[in-house]
């Protein structure tokens, strides 16, 4: 892997950034970042936070992580949600706006700032492979580390990514509950449920929803994923079929899924800020399509940020990877790497075992590792037992946060701000 040219100096300073959709276990990896830093006091001087992510580096907007107590950081491994605060915002290419990328390095140089490490999915791992370029361009080397976080978890290389395993652990057994409601109505009142799950072009999340039951009769029935193009014809008799074989019919579809000719049934019509299309309301959609083919009465749920947020059914794996990511992130840095990123390898699945790798993020960058075709049943309506041995170990284990008086409690950051020392910037 590449090997990190800046000259050996004295302590220099961290900066963290969060990026795009938080997860429940985000900031287990930003624990992981700061505490192992602290470990390295000879390389590594303050962590500086920005806050809303890389919109916070490039306004100057710092927090100083030293300002928080040792109880708080770790008490970052059992919060949801980004702490720091995050941004959907994309750095154009170098060749359209070059100054968004030399202002990062100004920020940098006025806080000797030596290492970057990024936590976020695709987009986040282009823009620190970026900025490690940027940084030789301009003669200041920073340490870019790419920090993986998303929970599509359609991140390459990586077993999973952090993140993943907790919606997935929250869809599942949202889809198992739900179901056992609709089978003790179906006869007189529901006869379709549908639970709408995120999931762009990569239909995991969706394929977790799978591990509900076993069998041809146990739900979900129907599974809708962006891999597999839709087949309303198709889809409406599998629909009908199985209420008249079953009683009723639970639907779990992703966000993503589409036509043939690549529209999204969900499509807004609008753009987000990474210039994606904006997706909503494919589970109403879905459902309502259903009630006008068969005039079945029916209720439909989306999961939304509730699946990315439930820390209190977190996965116990999934917390472990994350701070695993932030921890590795660091001994990468301080060994001399620069522009990779940590990843999980799987070495067996039952047990499950795992340990830590690292990729180069030429490799990452804007890659979407998809569902399998051999993961998804020939019909495209299910997952196979092949999908159901990689998923399993990702939901496994509890990690619950402490609770008081019922609720559980998490921290909150002070968010000391940094002395700001150059002229603003407008993002």
């Amino acid at each position: 892997m590449k090997k990190s040219t800046a000259k050996k100096s004295a302590q220099r300073n961290a900066f963290y950034a969060q990026s795009g959709g938080v997860t429940a276990v985000i900031n287990a990896s930003a624990a992981g970042v700061i505490e192992t830093a602290a470990r390295y006091p000879k390389a590594i001087g303050k962590v500086y936070a920005g806050r809303h992510g890389i919109v916070g580096a490039l306004e100057e907007d710092l927090i100083d992580c030293s300002k928080e107590s040792l109880t708080t950081i770790a008490g970052l491994r059992h919060t949801p949600a980004g702490a720091f605060g995050s941004a959907r915002f994309k750095l154009k290419g170098l060749d359209k706006n070059r100054a968004e990328y030399e202002r990062l390095i100004e920020i940098f140089k006025a806080h000797n700032i030596g290492y970057f490490f990024y936590n976020g999915g695709n987009d986040s791992m282009d823009t620190a492979h970026k900025v490690a370029q940027m940084g030789e361009t301009l003669g200041y080397p920073i340490t870019c580390i790419g920090v993986p976080k998303t929970v599509d978890n359609d991140l390459p290389f990586t077993d999973a990514c952090p993140g993943f395993g907790s919606v997935a652990k929250y869809v599942a057994i949202s889809t198992l509950e739900a179901s056992l409601d609709v089978a003790s109505m179906a006869r007189t009142s529901t006869k379709v449920f549908v639970m709408e799950v995120m999931g762009r072009h990569a239909g995991w999340i969706a394929a977790a929803g799978g591990l509900a039951g076993k069998g041809r009769d146990a739900p979900p029935h129907v599974i809708l994923f962006p891999e597999i193009v839709f087949d309303r014809e198709a889809f409406l008799a599998r629909v009908k079929e199985t209420v008249e074989r079953v009683g009723y019919c639970v639907i779990v579809v992703s966000e993503g899924t589409a036509y043939a000719d690549g529209r999204f049934l969900a499509d807004a019509g609008t753009k987000d800020a990474f210039g994606h299309t904006q997706l909503g309301g494919v589970g109403p959609l879905v459902a309502n399509m259903v009630r006008e083919a068969h005039g079945y009465k029916y209720h439909w749920a989306v999961a939304d940020y509730l699946q990315r947020a439930a820390r209190h059914i977190a996965s116990k794996v999934d917390v472990e990877q994350a701070y695993a990511m932030g921890k590795a992130a660091v001994e990468l840095a301080v060994k001399g790497h620069n522009a990779v990123m940590p990843i999980v390898v799987r070495k067996s699945s039952n047990p499950y075992r795992w340990t830590v790798g690292h990729v180069a993020l030429a490799r990452v960058a804007n890659v979407e590792k998809k569902v399998p075709r051999d993961f998804i049943t020939a019909d495209g309506f299910g997952i196979t037992e092949k999908c159901r041995r990689y998923l399993l170990p990702l939901i496994g284990g509890g990690d619950p946060p402490p609770y008081r008086e019922g609720l559980p409690v998490y921290v909150k950051l002070k968010g000391v701000a940094v002395r700001k020392k150059l002229p603003p910037f407008k993002v």
